[in-house]
């Protein structure tokens, strides 16, 4: 069998044992790029997850592909009647990649990447090489490259809350306004708790704090506007 043979047997619209393995390792490999670029990261879903999607997307697609061909007839089956199915059972593991603690949303990426991955393994196995492995390149561009952008140009903000416990009775939050811009951080909302028997405040800052911000000196600015007993960060507000 020369070269040109085995590139013919590749490309065949035909589904075969030659074409079949070829289409499975590739979708292997993409999947290892993009699940090695999440495992740096420190997501869950890592080489073996991504890689074991793409190649279950790739083998839906061949079967998808082989059904009709085999026993209805190519013209007359559906190709896309088992592969619609894997963009919908896709979710149930783009949903198990997102972690919600405290009202923290973690992993939305991941489950983007893991939706695309099968994507890129549905292309594999319908022939599309050279758009699956553009499409991997773009995917790893943006979650490498695109990153480090939004760092650069401090584009990301986070929801936080800024619990602070005040000896007195705070009327005037002015000042704690002044302190929070001085940090570059931009106060949204916030929720007051007074304790006159302990003659306390209880401040709940809502806040967007940028993703490089120093909370050190941060806390450090806000404790010397009042008498401060504790300052705390967290996620959620609990009223």
């Amino acid at each position: 069998m020369d070269w040109s043979t085995i590139v013919d047997t590749l490309n065949a619209t035909e589904v075969n044992t030659l074409s079949s393995v070829y289409k499975l390792l590739l979708s292997m490999i993409l999947g290892c790029l993009v699940g090695y670029q999440r495992k740096k990261r420190g997501q869950t879903a890592g080489v073996r997850t991504f890689s074991l999607i793409a190649m279950g997307a790739t083998l839906a697609m061949i079967l998808s592909i082989y059904v009709p061909q085999e026993y209805l007839g190519l013209k007359n089956g559906d190709p896309g009647r088992i592969a619609a199915q894997v963009v919908t059972g896709i979710g149930f593991l783009g949903a198990g990649a997102i972690i919600q603690m405290k009202g923290s949303v973690r992993g939305l990426t991941t489950a983007a990447g893991i939706w695309m991955v099968a994507t890129i393994g549905m292309a594999v196995g319908v022939g599309m090489y050279w758009i699956s492995l553009i499409a991997t390149l773009m995917i790893l561009f943006v979650l490498a490259q695109l990153e480090r952008f939004e760092r650069h140009i401090n584009m990301g903000n986070e929801a936080r809350i800024i619990r602070v416990r005040v000896n007195g009775i705070v009327d005037d939050i002015e000042q704690y306004k002044k302190a929070l811009r001085m940090h570059k951080v931009v106060l949204t909302n916030f929720y007051v708790d007074y304790d006159f028997d302990d003659n306390m405040t209880h401040l709940n800052l809502v806040v967007l704090v940028p993703e490089n911000v120093n909370y050190i000196t941060l806390f450090k600015t806000l404790k010397t506007v009042y008498s401060t007993k504790s300052i705390t960060l967290s996620t959620q507000v609990s009223i």
